[in-house]
């Protein structure tokens, strides 16, 4: 029997400390907040997209960064072996547009109530409110924990292994600090520069402020520096006070360190059922309908009304000039502008806005199959403290599913 430490109580750390303590290890499992899986409760705007039931193929298709390293993690515990393992211990699972999977009572705390009976019948001790500050190692092996409990009252806690999984950056007010970075570069692991990811873009443009809480629905966007088409997809944006955001929105941000250069633009598709010489007359069509109106209010069936403003200042037509005497030019120009509304990213968010974090302890550093370091001996990272990620959608927890176990399970004792 093993003693294992498993620092990190979300969702790669629970999975850890279930798996290691199904296997007959002795487990403790320390969590610096008052509560476990202080992140799994908000993803999913509080739902939980527990994973996705795709296909592998689609599933590693959705990884952005080191899909190969996941290969062997995924075929040790995929989507199917998570969706059965929580509605064993008593969640009822839904499967939802896209392949996302909520527990049917659409509350996340039913995903942590059926985590945590998985620990309590595997006798994992779990230590609430205990920040571990260091891990010592000696002769490139690992001997022990330094931790401070909830009093300040720090102490050393010895284990055959220790498992990492601190997450990353992102939303810091759920415990995310970094520390698992720290740990890895302290004992001269590779950590691979570290961005918010899954995050809403700042925008050159003001003009987004002005329609800021519109949801355009069935667009496509297209993320562009100037060498390369960086993204292009189909679904829901929202406009906000900075710029845009929503699930379109979202999966471009995964792409966005891609670029080869800052001067990256976004294309707006409004219609992207309809080649140009479809809407092009279509909009003949509208302004034959309304060929005695002005500009700007001859084009209400074209656009959300608040958008109608935007679009007549981006086209360059006088608002109040007549239907009847806008030229073939404007309207064609105008056609193109509906295909192709421009906007210019001047950033992403911060980590607070941040679904997960792109960058983390390099995967050339640790063994796929176990998750173990390569230099240090009974030492295991799994989760977002790894440099592995991927779009919206459940990808990113299933990858913390997965590694969590592997290093769960091999985190034995040898003989």
């Amino acid at each position: 029997m093993s003693k294992v430490l498993v620092v990190g109580g979300g969702a790669a750390g629970m999975m850890a400390a279930y798996k290691s303590a199904s296997c007959g290890d002795d487990v403790i499992l320390f969590e610096k907040n008052e509560k476990l899986g202080k992140k799994v409760y908000i993803t999913g705007k509080g739902r939980c997209n527990v994973t996705n039931a795709a296909d592998m193929e689609e599933v590693f298709a959705s990884i952005i960064t080191n899909a190969k390293f996941m290969y062997s993690s995924f075929a040790g515990f995929d989507n199917r072996s998570v969706m059965e393992l929580i509605e064993g211990a008593g969640c009822p699972l839904k499967i939802e547009r896209g392949n996302r999977v909520f527990p049917v009572s659409d509350h996340s705390s039913d995903v942590l109530k059926a985590l945590l009976n998985l620990l309590n019948k595997n006798h994992v001790d779990i230590r609430y409110e205990h920040t571990v500050t260091d891990i010592i190692v000696e002769n490139d092996e690992f001997k022990a924990i330094k931790v401070k409990d909830r009093s300040g009252k720090e102490s050393a806690v010895e284990g055959d292994k220790c498992i990492i999984c601190t997450g990353g950056l992102s939303y810091p007010l759920t415990g995310s600090s970094g520390d698992g970075h720290e740990f890895a570069k302290k004992l001269g692991l590779k950590v691979t520069d570290c961005n918010p990811s899954l995050v809403p873009f700042n925008t050159v443009e003001t003009w987004p402020k002005s329609v800021m809480g519109l949801a355009l629905k069935n667009v496509e966007l297209t993320m562009a520096d100037e060498k390369k088409v960086l993204y292009k997809g189909f679904g829901e944006m929202l406009f906000t006070h900075f710029g845009v955001s929503g699930p379109l929105v979202l999966t471009a941000s995964c792409y966005y360190k891609k670029r080869k250069s800052d001067n990256v633009s976004l294309f707006i598709d409004l219609k992207p059922a309809l080649d140009i010489e479809t809407l092009d007359k279509r909009i003949i069509k509208e302004f034959d309908e309304n060929r005695n109106r002005n500009f700007k209010n001859a084009i209400a069936s074209l656009f959300p009304s608040g958008l109608i403003p935007v679009m007549v200042e981006l086209s360059g037509i006088d608002p109040d000039k007549k239907v009847n005497e806008i030229s073939k030019a404007e309207r064609r120009s105008f056609s193109e502008l509906i295909k192709k509304v421009p906007l210019h990213v001047s950033g992403v968010r911060s980590y607070a806005e941040a679904i997960i974090t792109q960058g983390g302890v390099s995967v050339k550093e640790i063994n796929p199959t176990t998750m173990e370091s390569k230099k240090v001996k009974g030492l295991f990272f799994a989760g977002e403290v790894l440099d592995v990620d991927a779009v919206t959608g459940g990808f990113n927890l299933q990858i913390a599913w997965s590694t969590g176990y592997a290093a769960g399970k091999n985190a034995l004792k040898e003989e």
